[in-house]
């Protein structure tokens, strides 16, 4: 028996357009699950899930806006009845705002946090109604090193992230019960083309870098591995727990 084997789950990716999103997404589709890409742009998200099909997955992309309550419905809806089941969430849709505490706005602040926060927990709570039907599912919840760690210039960021781990807490207390299982992933500096400019930054690389044991910067294979063990049976005995991918930066 293949524990991380995922032929015949569907799974939704939300931010899966780009970065961190579309790397899951790939690991998902190698293992064998359909995958329904989530983002704002649905053009981009299309790339993504001709690409999976490709690989010979059933494959859509949807735009839904995660601070929209409405437009959750609507995914769910439409999940629903394209691939009849829904068996993995990753709540991976995200922004950051980078601007020192006393300058921040409340519109910045709600932007961050709706989205982070907010847009983790509906949809959650969305695709957690269809699980408990199904008596089965996993959610993966996509935290920071952030939510850990103090940053500079990023209070919002790092008070969602914080927010998100304790959040997958709460829930995987209260959704053991239908077989519904909530982790997260905390990823320290992963390269991606969303952060290339920022980590092409020799100074502030070098930082980054000192703080590793594991003396190099993330790649999206990095990810893989975990995503695909919390997304499968191999974590069967594994809720409310976050998975730290940083280099050893919190060692």
């Amino acid at each position: 028996m293949n524990r991380f084997d995922l032929s015949g789950r569907v799974a939704i990716v939300t931010g899966g357009s780009k970065g961190l999103g579309s790397g899951m997404a790939y690991a998902l589709a190698e293992q064998g699950a359909d995958i329904v890409i989530v983002s704002r742009n649905q053009a981009e998200g299309e790339l993504v899930a001709a690409k999976i099909r490709g690989m010979g997955r059933k494959s859509m992309a949807l735009s839904v806006d995660v601070q929209d309550i409405s437009s959750i419905s609507q995914m769910v809806k439409t999940v629903t009845k394209e691939f009849g089941r829904i068996d993995i969430l990753i709540n991976n849709a995200g922004v950051g705002i980078t601007k020192f505490a006393l300058e921040v706005t409340e519109e910045d602040w709600d932007k961050v946090v709706d989205t982070n926060l907010k847009g983790v927990f509906f949809c959650a709570q969305a695709v957690a109604r269809v699980m408990k039907e199904q008596k089965y599912g996993k959610i993966i919840n996509i935290s920071s090193l952030a939510g850990v760690k103090g940053s500079n210039a990023m209070a919002p960021y790092c008070a969602s992230k914080a927010g998100v781990i304790n959040l997958t807490r709460a829930l995987a207390k209260e959704w053991a019960r239908y077989h519904i299982y909530v982790n997260a992933i905390a990823p320290g500096y992963i390269q991606t083309s969303l952060n290339e400019e920022e980590l092409s930054n020799e100074s502030f690389r070098n930082k980054i870098l000192s703080a590793m044991p594991i003396k190099r910067l993330g790649e999206l294979d990095d990810l893989a591995g975990t995503v695909v063990l919390l997304a499968s049976e191999a974590s069967s005995y594994m809720t409310g727990q976050t998975i730290f991918i940083d280099g050893g930066s919190l060692i």
